[in-house]
């Protein structure tokens, strides 16, 4: 391996200096407690990977109406604010950074999962493919209920209110997700918003809200501690939209102007296999944000060394790598031995495929 990599040198990210370009990627792993607490198993999960550059947590919902999976954290009451306190504590204690992921997931939930077994909500009353997995097994997507204007102020609420909890909570910052067909992604892209008042048609109306809950997250915080994610290729949850390098360029674009943390791209498509991806200008997207740039999807020691040496990207965020490999950081840097990572265990459970990975010997 290469000794002049720049994967393992310090980057300046908002006010903070992340001792190196390794980030750990929001993982969904459905192990918080009753009223989606976090317990001290995830204490121990993240305090596992505070080697990493920066942590950013699995996806956390803002509010009860953005839950849409069973076992997923919150940040919306005290509990929940109590319970991610311990995470924050444990990490800071072991020298690690960690942001949350603020999670609206929109349509892709059930009445089940919903307040009073409510519709889930959209920017249209348009329903995804497929299955949703609930409490009582998977269920038929339902068809959602498409947002009023006037309910759209009380959507940028919840994320502010959440960015407020996130401090409270002790997070070094917060990650805004609007990516792989949730709310914010639901909005941004023309193949689920068909709205016709001033949050749909043209590229900036779509993405209006986005910009406002940004806007509305950096009052909570400095603009220096907000990243957000976007997924511009992305056709999880029967995404897709007809123009994404326009699309895409411009939030980039619109983002540019808050001087935020980072701007997070999942590269790859977590869609059907075998379909090839579809070519797409992420070195322009960059440039269009003018800032700190975080690659994300499938990323190898090899293809990172290439893009930080190539000036794409400024940092790289590791998922199923660092799921099955608490030491990624020095993995990497040795070049290996990786633990190999258990589907079978990605998704709900307890220690097992959690908190057991090995570190090095």
């Amino acid at each position: 391996m290469p000794t002049d990599s720049r994967l393992f040198e310090p980057c300046v990210c908002g006010p903070l200096t992340l001792p190196n370009r390794v980030v750990m990627a929001p993982m969904t792993r459905n192990r918080a407690g009753a009223g989606n607490v976090p317990q001290p198993l995830n204490a121990e999960y993240y305090t596992q990977r505070a080697t990493a550059g920066l942590i950013v947590t699995e996806a956390t919902q803002v509010s009860p109406q953005g839950v849409g999976y069973p076992d997923t954290p919150g940040i919306h009451s005290t509990a929940q604010v109590e319970g991610w306190r311990h995470v924050t504590d444990a990490v800071h204690g072991a020298g690690g950074h960690i942001f949350l992921q603020l999670w609206h997931v929109g349509r892709i939930s059930h009445p089940s999962l919903q307040p009073g077994g409510g519709l889930p909500v959209a920017p249209s009353a348009v329903a995804p493919a497929g299955e949703v997995m609930t409490y009582q097994g998977p269920q038929p997507f339902v068809t959602p209920r498409a947002l009023e204007t006037d309910e759209l102020p009380g959507i940028v609420e919840q994320f502010r209110l959440g960015a407020a909890n996130a401090r409270r909570a002790g997070f070094d910052g917060v990650e805004v997700h609007g990516a792989n067909g949730y709310l914010l992604d639901q909005f941004l892209r023309d193949g689920t918003n068909r709205r016709t008042d001033s949050y749909g048609g043209n590229v900036e109306n779509r993405t209006r809200l986005l910009v406002e809950v940004v806007e509305a997250v950096c009052g909570a915080w400095e603009p220096g501690r907000v990243g957000v994610r976007l997924s511009p290729l992305n056709t999880f949850n029967s995404m897709c939209d007809a123009n994404p390098e326009v699309t895409f360029r411009y939030a980039a674009g619109a983002l540019r102007a808050f001087g935020l943390a980072y701007l997070h791209v999942v590269e790859a498509s977590i869609g059907p296999e075998g379909v090839a991806p579809q070519p797409f200008d992420y070195r322009g997207l960059k440039q269009a944000f003018g800032g700190v740039y975080m690659a994300n999807g499938g990323y190898t020691r090899q293809r990172a060394d290439a893009v930080l040496a190539e000036g794409r990207a400024d940092l790289v965020s590791f998922g199923a790598l660092f799921l099955a490999n608490p030491d990624l950081p020095e993995r990497l840097r040795r070049g290996g031995p990786f633990n190999a990572p258990d589907p079978s265990t990605f998704y709900g459970g307890g220690a097992a495929g959690y908190t057991d990975y090995p570190p090095l010997g």
